[in-house]
């Protein structure tokens, strides 16, 4: 009580801040009106970088003929694959664990990512620049029926590039590509499925902890980890693990053109290295994401060409900026005038 009474006090004579003296002759009640504020320094920033950038796109055209015979044509990478005007190579990241959370690395992300570019007219090819381990067997299945379908119906190649980790549900992906590249080191395969059900009973029997599962039919609380599997149980879920290992291996078999035998030697649920990779036939080439890109536009047919990173839009000002890195024709005054016009109040780009 006396402390909350003395914070009171403390409060009200508390000195109010100084303010300016008035001008000679104000009112009493004079008080200065606060600056207002002002985004015209935001103006100035952006005109000033799109003077720099059409001026930069300008020297860079002039030189274009002379920078063609090297490969790649503008291979600086592009956020937003509308924006292209010219042929170009679609790069999809599948970094991390396959399974549903809607990103790239789950079936509905990878689609999404593969529609857009089947729908593009510029995009000739796709790379999948893979760092993945695994994942859901499910998601594996129907990532990698989604990448086959779409190098059959649209005669688009694809591509992919193995980072550090190119394994299990994430190589079924990669073995439906037209090309695989691999590092030497990258840790590659491990063709193999497996089903872990934990068994805590001994743990909870030393905690005093009883479980009683009511259950339709004796089976049906196998996988609850709160009792040992049955010999009968344990023979069923091996069978099922079997099934699915057997798809997984008709297709690798299948997108690699190697017989089921072939990859059922190789099923030993270990990677390889990337050299052994290649040695064995579950990888085609050892290279970078660099020879990835040159290869996907070499099997499309084309010499003078962009990439694109096919992702999720930010929405941001970084787009407008992207807009301006392109090619000149496609970087005209007008739509980078059209874009400043669509920046919202907190410098967001709408689309």
């Amino acid at each position: 009580m006396s402390q909350d009474n003395s914070n009171w006090q403390q409060q009200v004579w508390q000195q109010p801040p100084a303010q300016p003296a008035p001008p000679v002759g104000a009112p009493y009640a004079y008080q200065p009106a606060p600056p207002k504020k002002s985004r015209g320094w935001i103006v100035a920033l952006v005109a000033v970088v799109l003077v720099f950038a059409l001026m930069a796109m300008g020297m860079w055209s002039c030189t274009s003929v002379m920078s063609s015979s090297m490969g790649s044509f503008g291979a600086s990478a592009v956020s937003d694959a509308d924006l292209l005007s010219s042929d170009a190579v679609g790069v999809i990241d599948i970094d991390g664990a396959i399974q549903y959370d809607g990103t790239v690395c789950s079936p509905e992300g990878l689609k999404e990512q593969l529609d857009r570019a089947a729908d593009n007219p510029h995009i000739k090819a796709v790379v999948l620049r893979v760092d993945s381990g695994g994942g859901t067997a499910t998601a594996g299945e129907e990532m990698s029926a989604y990448v086959r379908e779409f190098s059959e119906e649209t005669g688009k190649p694809v591509v992919v590039s193995s980072a550090s980790m190119n394994a299990s549900a994430a190589y079924e992906i990669s073995s439906q590509a037209d090309y695989i590249f691999t590092a030497k080191t990258t840790a590659i395969g491990a063709i193999g499925t497996a089903m872990q059900i934990t068994d805590l009973s001994g743990l909870l029997e030393k905690l005093g902890i009883s479980v009683d599962n009511v259950t339709s039919s004796d089976s049906k609380d196998s996988s609850y980890g709160t009792r040992p599997l049955t010999e009968e149980e344990r023979a069923y879920y091996q069978n099922m693990v079997d099934q699915i290992n057997e798809t997984f291996i008709q297709a690798v078999a299948e997108g690699r053109g190697m017989t089921e035998d072939e990859v059922r030697a190789l099923a030993t649920g270990l990677t390889f290295t990337g050299m052994e990779a290649v040695e064995n036939g579950l990888a085609d080439e050892l290279g970078t994401k660099e020879d990835a890109v040159e290869k996907a536009a070499e099997l499309a047919g084309i010499s003078r060409y962009s990439t694109v990173s096919l992702e999720s839009s930010s929405n941001s000002l970084s787009g407008l900026l992207d807009l301006m890195m392109l090619d000149s024709e496609n970087a005209s005054v007008e739509r980078i005038a059209d874009a400043l016009k669509e920046l919202d109040g907190d410098g967001n780009v709408i689309r």
